[in-house]
């Protein structure tokens, strides 16, 4: 059972950068498709990025592109979401994501429902 906690949120102004990261337990993070969404108040749970199980690649929201890189540090078993230029429309909670074999194709990333394990949250506040 894939454990993910999630740190890194806080209240930044505009243009700052955070880093959030995802600490994996229960399972190593290169076996899984592992990935990020995001939740903001009276809104759906929103895709954000994922990275593939192995060597495979990487993608992210047409919304956060170019701002946004997902990455994966196999030996710490962690998760990063890198994010640069932030936005108040990036303000909302963080949930880490990951689904076990087989590989979830890219055209389910953007369903939650497809994914199968997922973290508390963490909160991003962007001010303007």
């Amino acid at each position: 059972q894939l454990q993910l906690v999630e740190s890194g949120g806080g209240l930044v102004q505009v243009g700052a950068s955070l880093r959030l990261s995802c600490a994996a337990s229960g399972g190593t993070v290169s076996s899984y498709t592992m990935g990020w969404f995001r939740q903001a108040p009276g809104k759906e749970r929103e895709f954000v990025a994922a990275i593939r199980m192995g060597g495979g690649g990487s993608g992210v929201a047409g919304s956060v592109k170019d701002r946004f890189t997902i990455s994966r540090d196999n030996a710490k078993n962690t998760v990063y979401l890198q994010m640069n230029r932030l936005k108040p429309e990036d303000s909302a909670v963080y949930y880490c994501v990951g689904d076990p074999p087989p590989l979830l194709i890219r055209s389910s990333w953007y369903d939650s429902d497809r994914w199968e394990y997922w973290g508390q949250g963490t909160q991003v506040t962007v001010s303007s």
